[in-house]
């Protein structure tokens, strides 16, 4: 869907399938809120989320800056993938894709056992991918009132840019803070720092800011969390 050689998507699958134990559950992502339990749909959903608590099950996410999310138990029983820019992130009242994603987290793992939504958040661990880091993303002063107008403390996550008006936002961080009001303490991965920015590392990430002036687009990374006991 961004333009690239059709064999060559193919063939990338393809070695991406062949490490998995079942087809990935792919989705449309429209930077949006929506999630999709796997177990429920057909085809390829209009969603920015996915769950499972079938076994063999892959959730999976794309991106190119925006930030992907990958959350389980600790008994990976349940998993689930996010698509997280910052459209979807932000939502709408303060309730974007992590909170959708939490809910219907929550609703998987009471169908095994009732529990209650702090022992729930004690045994889950969520993994932040690689994202445009903040030295890179510049936005505008509507992007800092989706944040800050429910969540003051999102403020501490912008910092002044280089022209009146603009500030650089730190993605991972708005997320990691999300994810915190939900009483989960056990994030791992980007850590903000330049090692995970994908403007700032070629040779590792694809990156739709640094790369679609020149090409016209860019590739897109997949990541991936697999249901497997």
């Amino acid at each position: 869907h961004v333009g690239d050689d059709p064999a060559a998507v193919s063939a990338n699958r393809a070695r991406l399938r062949a490490r998995l134990p079942a087809e990935p559950g792919w989705l449309n992502q429209v930077h949006g809120t929506a999630v999709v339990d796997l177990a429920t749909v057909c085809g390829v959903p209009d969603a920015d989320g996915a769950i499972s608590r079938r076994p063999g099950a892959v959730c999976v996410v794309m991106t190119a800056d925006c930030l992907p999310v990958l959350l389980c138990d600790r008994a990976g029983s349940v998993v689930a993938a996010a698509h997280a820019g910052w459209r979807g992130l932000a939502g709408q009242q303060s309730v974007g894709v992590v909170e959708q994603l939490w809910q219907a987290y929550c609703r998987l793992v009471e169908q095994q056992q009732a529990t209650p939504h702090a022992a729930i958040a004690a045994a889950t661990q969520v993994w932040l991918g690689p994202c445009i880091g903040p030295q890179a993303f510049e936005v505008g002063e509507e992007v800092v009132r989706a944040f800050t107008q429910a969540k003051a403390q999102a403020e501490a996550c912008f910092l002044p840019g280089a022209a009146p008006g603009k500030w650089q936002a730190d993605l991972a961080a708005l997320a990691r803070q999300r994810w915190q009001a939900l009483g989960i303490d056990a994030i791992y991965g980007n850590d903000s720092s330049t090692g995970w920015c994908t403007v700032a590392n070629p040779s590792r990430f694809f990156s739709h800011r640094r790369d679609s002036g020149i090409f016209g687009s860019t590739g897109r990374m997949a990541a991936a969390i697999v249901r497997t006991v």
